[in-house]
């Protein structure tokens, strides 16, 4: 019986001959590009504080993710500090998967998001 046991399809990693491994799976086919402006229009509080007043929000264009599926983009506002004050142009980069936006981080310097091409949502 333990002898069996051991003549089934191997993993795609085990040390065995490669015609006895199991072949590894495709990868997922990418998702279709986003709405990025009617996604940011309709989750703005997803990427900036309500509080911040986010005015004259410009998006880019969606990127495939460097890291898996998915998409990224920049936004771009002219925003408020929490007193009320203008502060000047916030920008943020967005991760969208499945057409949600899941994660969002400021931009510094380096980021490509300086040189993106913005349109007004």
């Amino acid at each position: 019986m333990l002898a069996l046991a051991g003549c089934g399809i191997a993993d795609s990693r085990s040390p065995v001959p490669a015609f006895m491994r199991a072949k590894e799976a495709d990868p997922p086919p990418p998702e279709p590009p986003p709405n990025v402006k009617q996604l940011v229009h309709d989750k703005l509080d997803s990427v900036f504080v309500s509080t911040s007043y986010p005015q004259n929000v410009r998006v880019s264009a969606p990127l495939h993710g460097p890291r898996g599926p998915g998409w990224t983009a920049c936004v771009r506002a002219d925003v408020n500090s929490a007193t009320g004050k203008p502060i000047g142009t916030e920008t943020y980069r967005i991760t969208i998967r499945d057409g949600e936006i899941v994660d969002r981080r400021r931009v510094d310097d380096n980021d490509n998001c300086v040189s993106e091409d913005y349109q007004p949502i």
